[in-house]
């Protein structure tokens, strides 16, 4: 069970308390937590999910991704709104850690999309990203290319030799041609930046929750689109889905209409979200205890769709061309 701060039974009741949400019935640890500890709790009134945030969340940033939850809620978006204490604050302090109420969303994720279901999550993440445009906060996304630079070379040439001979060359060749070519003009907004599918809750083919938001940041929207099309378009084997990139480009560009230059610069946006999830699982390969109960996730994944997308270039995104 990924919860890595045990509450009791006194400590949550207690938490509970401090909401007006009724009085707890039960809490059960969330088993799919990665980074923080998750718990899922009834209440007299309704359920919610109680995140306490670990080493890999900083408190500062918490305003930032809470309020823009808030905001999209606000606007229509499916994502869960923040529970606020009796205060008005937005999370609290238990033990030295921040802990947070978070909405409860039905759904489930799914791992093999259908096109119809790849429609919807485009639709969503355009909606996400036209919602999001007049968002007061900012964050500058902190997995960009520096950090992915970064993280290589704290994995070391030897380091990468390790996982794959020819992850070096790869990664070198690609960290040179992204710093020339990203584009740095297209339009900005809030964006989710990790819409993986175990980040998006489905009911039969409607999007009912996009959720974890805690790489979200202020960046480029075509930038986001990219990542969830390296995150979607791909089966269990590797093999690129055209069907699936069809669907989701189509929901997106129904919703937000793409500019000449968010069209143009997709192969390379593509590139570079491939190359941050190589950067961010390498580092995690290398450096993840044995004993540790995080399972790690190969980067030879994204290795094989960078190269796919530098190979396929704009045919990746047939259905906007």
């Amino acid at each position: 069970m990924a919860v890595y701060t045990n509450l009791s039974a006194a400590d949550l009741a207690d938490l509970i308390d401090a909401y007006d949400v009724g009085t707890l019935v039960s809490a059960k640890g969330i088993a799919e937590g990665v980074s923080n500890s998750n718990w899922l709790v009834e209440t007299t009134q309704d359920r919610f999910i109680l995140t306490m945030y670990e080493a890999r969340v900083a408190v500062a940033d918490l305003p930032f991704f809470l309020d823009l939850l808030d905001h999209l809620a606000g606007k229509g978006s499916p994502v869960p709104r923040t529970i606020h204490d009796r205060d008005g604050a937005s999370f609290r302090m238990v033990r030295g850690k921040a802990v947070a109420l978070i909405e409860f969303l039905p759904g489930v994720s799914v791992d093999e999309p259908s096109p119809a279901q790849a429609r919807a999550v485009g639709t969503a993440l355009a909606g996400l990203h036209r919602n999001g445009g007049d968002f007061r906060g900012q964050r500058a996304n902190a997995m960009a290319l520096p950090a992915w630079r970064d993280l290589f070379e704290r994995c070391g040439t030897a380091g990468l030799a390790s996982i794959d001979a020819a992850l070096p060359a790869l990664v070198a060749r690609e960290l040179e041609d992204l710093a020339h070519d990203w584009p740095a003009d297209l339009p900005r907004t809030a964006i989710h930046a990790d819409l993986f599918p175990d980040n998006v809750l489905l009911l039969g083919d409607r999007v009912s929750g996009l959720i974890d938001f805690y790489f979200a940041c202020t960046d480029q929207a075509a930038y986001d689109l990219a990542v969830t099309h390296a995150a979607w378009c791909f089966g269990r084997g590797g093999a690129f889905r055209p069907d699936i990139a069809a669907a989701l480009m189509e929901g997106y560009c129904a919703a937000r209409p793409l500019s000449e230059a968010e069209r143009a610069a997709l192969p390379v946006l593509a590139r570079g979200a491939a190359l941050r999830f190589i950067a961010t699982r390498a580092y995690d390969w290398l450096h993840t205890p044995a004993d540790a109960l995080v399972t790690r996730k190969d980067p030879l994944d994204f290795a094989r769709r960078l190269v796919f997308y530098r190979e396929a270039g704009h045919s990746a995104f047939a259905a906007i061309a």
